[in-house]
């Protein structure tokens, strides 16, 4: 199924750590050429060699800062022009702080805003086109249980991935008539820096998120985006949920160590 993948170009954003990193490396393993992103240069340089000595493909390395929207325009569109794309994973994205509306950061706010919103479009925008004139692409784009059931203290950050959610299924009704595919999956707990940056690098607090059960991994993720990916043309997976086996809604965790 994965040799449907074989020689296909990739663009990952948010490819530094956690899922993205975990994904790029499923995709290169599959026999993707890929272009990754990221703030952090130094991860996308280490990555990118890594994969490119293990698994014989072609990775480019590209800082971008995905909430820059002439950053992104300058960079991903010169990009786009040497490397045509056949997938785009969205998955750039950040939760910060645990407050109550009232007493949250506007800071906090404009940059979830920013990165998980705004970024997902400026990238999309640039693709999508490329897509749509080649008639073929498929997009991933990263949501989470969050964008369907709120929680305290969630407000903006469940508010940009119900707004991802509604996204991709406005992306889907846009790209009627074409071979374009968008889907989202929708993931519950999974052990990444996700809980450390939302936290502002606070162990005890993000340590807490994953006690007393087996969180998702981000190769867990990873291999749900590639039997995605992987499906045949004519089928588009659209949305997928994923929990661990000890949580079954933003609600219930069991937190027995059992399971």
């Amino acid at each position: 199924m994965h040799e449907r993948l074989k020689g296909k170009r990739a663009i990952i954003t948010g490819a530094t750590a956690g899922i993205g990193e975990a994904i790029a490396r499923r995709l290169a393993e599959a026999g993707c050429h890929l272009v990754i992103t990221g703030r952090r240069i130094e991860r996308l340089e280490t990555l990118a060699r890594e994969l490119e000595e293990q698994q014989a493909v072609a990775v480019t390395p590209l800082a971008m800062d995905v909430t820059d929207p002439q950053e992104v325009e300058a960079k991903l569109s010169a990009a786009l022009k040497r490397f045509p794309v056949d997938i785009l994973i969205n998955n750039a994205g950040l939760a910060l702080g645990l407050e109550a509306l009232d007493r949250g950061s506007l800071e906090h706010w404009e940059r979830m805003i920013d990165t998980n919103l705004k970024g997902l479009l400026y990238v999309s925008r640039l693709v999508m086109a490329q897509m749509r004139e080649r008639d073929s692409g498929h997009i991933l784009n990263m949501g989470s249980i969050a964008g369907e059931t709120a929680y305290p203290g969630g407000n903006v950050y469940c508010a940009t991935k119900a707004a991802v959610h509604m996204l991709s299924e406005a992306m889907n009704c846009d790209a009627l008539g074409t071979r374009i595919r968008i889907g989202t999956l929708a993931p519950g707990a999974v052990e990444t820096e996700f809980s450390d940056v939302r936290f502002a690098g606070d162990r005890d607090k993000s340590r807490a998120v994953y006690e007393g059960y087996t969180p998702l991994s981000a190769e867990d993720i990873a291999d749900l985006a590639l039997y995605v990916l992987a499906v045949p043309e004519h089928v588009n997976i659209q949305h997928v949920r994923i929990m661990p086996t000890a949580q079954r809604n933003p609600f219930q965790l069991d937190r027995s160590g059992t399971i």
